[in-house]
């Protein structure tokens, strides 16, 4: 039976990592509006969507610790698949939005209030450092809260600009510096959430899992001893961190009790090498193979 991977704390960390992002919108709104400044209401936007990934990998978090039912047999695996694509598509809109006010503020550039900029966007950076340190470890094996992670990323590297930014319309007086940094902050929207769309729909579509080859899987299990061929074999996520398989292995022919071992060997060699502990087999004896007849019977991971 699969077990997931998350530390006791992590549903913890998103609440406090949803809290401190929340507050800071109020705080960047309404610095944005005093300044002027198109680049700090751009990163609050961003900040928005933050406050959405969060929530949304928090209610998903949530909603995996479910354990399987009646009509969920597999569990509730891609309740975080869904949010980080829904979190991916809100981050496209937002990036188009900010397209779209930038072209606007460079047709009729505005002064700013370049020192609110820089404070602001300092204290931007120290809430999104700690909301990543919250989250870096969960983020490496879950898609679902590495979408969350990845806002954040972004936020921090968007408030670095803004410093610079900041520090440059002091000095030089340019005006169209702040609508260049909300098209690069949009820009750099855009692309964080393109990996996210195109990894979550491969899971939504049952592609195979990321960094696993369907090739090598075939070859590894026809490599276990007692396993003479196998076919039909189909591999497919539920989640970031859940992989399934289903497949038809060739044995000789023997008693069930004996098929055990070779069983065993299969699921050993799926989980150690491949990280896939759902796993079906069916087995078919090298006779009926030979003869093409239908073989019955079949062993699935206890």
């Amino acid at each position: 039976m699969h077990t997931h991977s998350h530390s006791p704390g992590t549903g913890r960390r998103l609440q406090l990592s949803l809290w401190l992002t929340a507050a800071f919108i109020v705080v960047e709104v309404a610095a944005g509006v005093t300044a002027d400044s198109l680049a700090l209401l751009s990163d609050a936007g961003h900040n928005f969507t933050d406050s959405l990934s969060l929530l949304l990998a928090w209610f998903a978090f949530r909603w995996q610790q479910l354990p399987p039912d009646e009509t969920k047999t597999f569990g509730y695996h891609r309740a975080g698949v869904l949010a980080a694509f829904v979190n991916a598509l809100v981050l496209v809109a937002l990036s188009l939005w900010i397209f779209w006010e930038s072209y606007e503020r460079f047709r009729a550039p505005q002064p700013v209030g370049e020192m609110v900029m820089i404070v602001v966007a300092v204290a931007g950076l120290i809430v999104n450092a700690v909301v990543m340190w919250a989250l870096h470890a969960d983020a490496k094996h879950d898609l679902n809260i590495r979408g969350a992670f990845l806002h954040m990323l972004g936020d921090a590297l968007s408030s670095v600009g803004i410093v610079i930014g900041g520090v440059a319309i002091a000095y030089t007086d340019a005006l169209w510096i702040d609508p260049l940094l909300s098209v690069l902050i949009g820009a750099l929207i855009l692309w964080s959430a393109w990996g996210i769309i195109g990894e979550s729909l491969n899971i939504l579509l049952e592609g195979s899992p990321r960094g696993v080859e369907r090739s090598s899987v075939q070859d590894a299990l026809r490599a276990i001893e007692g396993v003479s061929d196998v076919h039909d074999l189909h591999i497919w996520s539920l989640s970031s961190d859940a992989h399934a398989l289903s497949c038809h292995a060739v044995i000789p022919d023997m008693p069930p009790s004996e098929s055990r071992a070779i069983l065993a060997r299969i699921n050993r060699t799926l989980a150690e090498q491949f990280r896939i502990r759902h796993a079906t087999v069916q087995f078919e004896s090298s006779e009926c193979n030979s003869a093409h007849e239908i073989c019955s019977g079949g062993a699935k991971r206890p």
